[in-house]
């Protein structure tokens, strides 16, 4: 017996990798509804061998199905989640409406899988930010053994975090870049983004910081520690998809970096690529595809008593979104409904 299954957002970038991994991973379904908006009505999409017609979401039927994996913005999250959670479908939400809300659960299964139980106050269970999730598969392990203090992080994230759109004005720049007559001003971005970085991610603050910035500290205190201390800086970098991260590291007790990089290597979610030489490491173009989260440049920092530095990539669309959901789902068949 199986689990009946809903992907809103389907025809999406997140949507459609939700399809991929569930197949992938063989999750156990038993039926499967992929939902889109109205103009997307009746488009294909593929489920491992099998093809799906898209299904209405504004006027589906919640009443039944298990669980429904939700990959849309935050409007139609507020619009639609609570009317399958009302009708018994537990919601797995990629956008950051519930993040940040003291009963729904925000989990990592590789951090925080014990929390999946407080998912019956609202039936919906958060998906963090992507830049937040691989960076807290890396930190779990190190805070495990030496509790960290403070979390400094610069992030360097694909323009696919951006959605579609994001990685159409990429694509089109950097053709025009090289035809003057066909100039592509910047639309999705507020500057040029090919060939360039852009240091802003999301609105500004009062504070001076990116609400991208401001949610990798929220959520990394809800998922990991509310005592660590995380100060980050976000940059949407000339790469379709793959997110990167800068990571310097201070800990309460001594942790030396070929400690830790044993430890990183025997933990759950990761994979270690650290040769110093080379090519000994690993960039974004090569995590495209993968499950893993991957860290590289593991090095001791010599500025503070007990600090480390270390470079995370991962597939932002995987990790960072649709696998994290899928694991989630996962994580509640075999915990909490224990059907499959």
């Amino acid at each position: 017996m199986g689990y009946k299954i809903v992907v809103v957002g389907a025809t999406g970038n997140v949507g459609h990798e939700m399809l991929n991994i569930l197949a992938e991973r063989e999750f156990p379904v038993d039926e499967i509804a992929a939902l889109a908006s109205r103009k997307s009505l009746g488009t294909e999409v593929s489920f491992g061998d099998r093809t799906l017609k898209t299904t209405d979401l504004d006027t589906f039927d919640f009443t039944g199905w298990d669980m429904a994996l939700f990959a849309v913005g935050s409007e139609a999250t507020k619009k639609y989640a609570p009317k399958a959670a009302a009708a018994g479908c537990v919601v797995i939400d990629n956008s950051s409406l519930y993040r940040y809300d003291a009963d729904v659960p925000l989990i990592v299964p590789e951090v925080n899988p014990q929390d999946v139980h407080g998912y019956a106050k609202k039936m919906i269970i958060a998906n963090p930010n992507c830049s937040t999730a691989q960076m807290v598969v890396a930190l779990k392990p190190l805070h495990d053994r030496a509790t960290i203090k403070r979390v400094v992080v610069s992030t360097y994230q694909s323009v696919s975090g951006a959605g579609k759109e994001g990685m159409d004005e990429l694509w089109d720049q950097t053709k025009s870049i090289y035809n003057p007559t066909d100039s592509k001003p910047a639309t999705k971005f507020t500057k040029q983004i090919a060939f360039n970085v852009i240091p802003h991610i999301d609105v500004f603050l009062d504070s001076g910081e990116t609400k991208e910035e401001w949610k990798m500290v929220a959520e990394t205190k809800k998922i990991l520690d509310p005592k660590v201390k995380v100060t980050a800086t976000c940059v949407r970098v000339p790469v379709f998809v793959g997110h990167s991260e800068s990571i310097n590291i201070e800990f309460e007790s001594p942790l030396d970096a070929d400690e830790a990089r044993d430890i990183l290597r025997e933990s759950p979610g990761i994979m270690v690529i650290d040769k110093r030489e080379d090519g000994g490491y690993v960039t974004p173009i090569e995590c495209v595809g993968d499950y893993a989260t991957f860290i590289s440049r593991i090095r001791d920092d010599s500025t503070v008593e007990n600090g480390i530095n270390l470079w995370c990539v991962s597939d932002n669309l995987r990790k960072g979104a649709a696998l994290n959901a899928v694991q989630i789902a996962e994580l509640l068949g075999r915990e909490v409904l224990k059907k499959g």
